[in-house]
């Protein structure tokens, strides 16, 4: 901490503390009350750092339980809590490393040690190094990690996606069966590892909360749970604040005040969780929330083996289905519980379906609609296999896409007049999206004002509009594509939107995960087809 407060200077910084006499309210096993002891700095009006520095202090012993700087303050997913995203086993080296072997051993080309493809297969483990960085609380260092292989990642897949050439690489050593076999065996350990040991982040929660209110006949937006100015129901948790609150609807509910962030499919989505498990109203241990992570981990490994075994056989679908099962990221979603396997299964099948604009028009949206990150994909998709020279297929997309569209977006209807609904609808998410801060990325660092660490919003934003030159240029660009080529460029675009976020997290790995995957793993078959028939 002093080393970070030599940062600042000495004048504009203050220095305040409350007591508190409850040691239940206290950490580090604190016996008696504890000192929070906050430090804010600010130059002027115009460079205000907030809040830069935070501790506890046990009162009788006077030693330091907490000690927080720079992002730790106001960020506790960034102070390194064991366990905090997926539970403590899908964090513990000995499984983490089990994935990662497992996934090695199945896909790697033992014939070819130092084939592109075995570095394809490392650079995607490679944000593992990032993670441990993350899970130990030092964010300036993981950050900068994750960088590298996204960078990697994009280059191979634009340049498959522009040559439309497979990866050179001898298929692995085990036979289909046995690839198939070990997914369905992994596949199989996943929910037992999701029922046994992983918990629900904010982000699950919100899906039960929202096919709650659809259910129930109200617009999710707007209408999530609060905490401020509402009577409490509940006690106070170990920092003092009490989340159970009575709601509008009369009912006691455990606050998420910003989980309608999200488009309407990523509330929908739970609904067949909700019929089933049903939702008490509180933040407890929400068994529709695990019955849907587990229902869409295995949809998109299903969905990954389709694609592969229409477009390159036996292997290619069992390789998919494998990669899904054995990448230890997809795991760590699943271990969360959060939405983020929604975004890809959509995509997944409608690669499947590819050679059918009205499926990639309706699968394009629903995944679009979800938490809006592939609707950078939607003109490569309109276009694919090539030029719009006949009407008729571009029209049965966009029909497909409208359709869907207007399904998801049913539920503002349940709200206010439809005009309100949809200002509601914006306010709460694509603006909250677009302005919120946060130390995940490389571009929202200068917040802190610390030595060394620049300003690079500028380059966020140029490189915003690369992205969107890049996501209409790939739809003309090359003329006609392969299906290889359609997955290669897929996972391209997702992987620019990812860089440029200013919220980046682990989580959003599975969003682009299974179209590099085809595109390295393709070797052959009908994925080189124009129209992958």
């Amino acid at each position: 901490m002093a080393d970070w407060l030599d940062r600042y200077p000495t004048k504009g910084r203050v220095t305040d503390a409350s007591y508190e006499a409850d040691p239940a309210k206290c950490s580090g096993g604190a016996v008696g009350g504890c000192w929070t002891v906050h430090v804010w700095w600010s130059k002027n009006k115009h460079v205000d750092a907030g809040e830069i520095a935070q501790g506890k202090v046990d009162d009788r012993s006077t030693r330091v339980t907490e000690a927080w700087t720079g992002p730790q303050v106001a960020w506790k997913m960034a102070r390194g809590y064991e366990g905090a995203f997926g539970g403590k086993k899908i964090n513990s080296t000995p499984v983490w490393l089990a994935f990662c072997a497992a996934f090695l051993l199945g896909l790697l080309d033992f014939r070819r040690l130092f084939s592109l493809r075995n570095l394809d297969l490392l650079a995607l483990l490679s944000f593992t190094a990032s993670l441990w960085y993350f899970n130990h609380g030092d964010v300036f260092t993981s950050v900068p990690l994750a960088y590298p292989p996204m960078v990697y990642l994009l280059a191979r897949c634009v340049w498959i996606g522009v040559r439309g050439r497979p990866v050179r690489a001898s298929r692995p050593l085990w036979k289909p069966a046995v690839l198939l076999a070990a997914a369905v065996f992994l596949i199989g350990f996943r929910i037992g590892l999701n029922l046994e040991d992983s918990n629900v982040i904010d982000v699950g929660y919100a899906g039960v909360i929202g096919a709650q209110r659809i259910a129930t006949g109200v617009m999710p937006y707007g209408k999530f749970p609060e905490e401020d100015a509402l009577k409490a129901c509940g006690s106070a948790d170990s920092a003092g604040e009490i989340r159970d609150r009575i709601q509008f609807n009369g009912r006691c509910e455990s606050a998420n005040p910003l989980g309608d962030t999200y488009g309407p499919v990523a509330y929908e989505a739970y609904l067949p969780g909700y019929w089933i498990r049903g939702w008490s109203g509180k933040w407890d241990k929400l068994p529709a929330v695990h019955l849907t992570s587990i229902i869409f981990d295995v949809l998109c490994a299903l969905g990954l083996g389709l694609a592969g075994l229409r477009y390159g056989g036996r292997w290619l679908g069992s390789a998919l289905a494998f990669a899904w099962a054995a990448f230890p990221f997809t795991q760590y979603v699943s271990m969360s519980n959060t939405n983020d396997a929604i975004v890809p299964v959509f995509l997944v099948f409608g690669l499947w379906l590819a050679s059918s604009p009205w499926s990639r028009g309706i699968f394009s949206a629903l995944s679009g609609w979800t938490k809006f990150a592939t609707l950078v994909t939607a003109p490569l998709w309109l276009t694919y296999p090539g030029p719009v020279r006949r009407p008729r297929p571009a029209l049965a997309f966009a029909g497909g896409f409208a359709l869907a569209t207007v399904a998801a977006f049913s539920v503002l209807l349940l709200g206010a007049h439809p005009i309100q609904a949809a200002h509601t609808f914006y306010e709460r998410t694509l603006r909250t999206q677009i302005t919120r801060e946060s130390p995940f990325s490389l571009w929202d660092w200068a917040q802190y004002h610390a030595r060394g660490i620049p300003d690079l919003h500028v380059v966020q934003r140029v490189l915003e509009g690369v992205l969107v030159v890049a996501a209409v240029a790939a739809a003309f660009v090359p003329r006609t594509k392969t299906l290889l080529q359609l997955a290669a460029l897929t996972g391209a675009l997702l992987i620019g939107f990812e860089l440029v976020l200013t919220h980046w997290f682990y989580l959003y790995i599975p969003w682009f995960f299974p179209f590099v995957a085809f595109a390295v793993l393709a070797t052959d078959g009908r994925a080189q087809s124009r129209a992958g028939l």
